[in-house]
């Protein structure tokens, strides 16, 4: 009956974020995040994202992201990180694309409570792009509820301070489920609201990838 009634609300959540949608086109995410053990307390994390303005076409954004994870306990990871955007001059710019390069820093912790599980993440950016630099402070909470041995729903909530401009700069709600079609390789679906600080909102749908290895031997996918 739980996990009925967490998928229900999940369900409601994405309906809810279709029915208000402000924009004329739906955007999405095409996502791709992974995880490289390489020895107990080291590990690589690899993104690659491209958002569209409208589903398949009209590309917003590319994101490329690599970091370096030092596992501190089972409950608590730091990581190190640089990425690289390149952004259509179109979207909060004149000009054409803008590229920006970012060093982040990651403090992660996680826990549990009965089966529903509790990821918080507290990450420091640094971004460099047209010669100025910019400062930003983001925390995210993240809910995770298994269904079963293959299927989870997950909801979460991210909040972007900007110590440059306005406090507030923007704030990431999103939910959808999880598929775990091997040990190594999960698929992902949601739906993600953007509110940024002038008042606009954006809707987006994100479908994803997740592959994770241990190199400490050998993995197949």
């Amino acid at each position: 009956m739980k996990k009925v009634l967490f998928t229900l609300i999940i369900l409601f959540s994405l309906n809810n974020f279709a029915q208000n949608t402000p924009e004329k086109e739906l955007g999405v995410w095409y996502m791709y995040n992974g995880s490289h053990q390489i020895s107990n307390k080291f590990s690589l994390k690899t993104m690659a994202h491209f958002r569209f303005f409208e589903i398949g076409d009209d590309m917003q954004q590319f994101i490329g992201r690599l970091g370096a994870n030092y596992k501190i306990n089972n409950n608590m990871s730091a990581t190190l990180g640089y990425s690289y955007l390149n952004t259509d001059g179109t979207f909060g710019f004149d000009g054409g694309n803008i590229n920006e390069h970012r060093i982040y820093e990651d403090f992660n912790l996680k826990h549990k409570i009965n089966a529903l599980g509790f990821a918080h993440r507290l990450r420091a950016e640094q971004r460099f792009f047209n010669s100025e630099t910019g400062h930003f402070l983001r925390y995210q909470i993240a809910l995770n509820y298994p269904l079963d041995n293959k299927w989870s729903t997950y909801l979460y909530n991210e909040t972007f301070l900007d110590f440059n401009g306005e406090a507030f700069n923007q704030n990431w709600l999103g939910a959808g489920l999880k598929y775990k079609l091997s040990k190594v390789v999960k698929l992902q679906a949601g739906y993600q609201r953007i509110s940024v600080n002038n008042g606009g909102d954006f809707n987006r749908i994100q479908l994803g990838i997740a592959i994770s290895t241990d190199h400490r031997k050998k993995a197949k996918i």
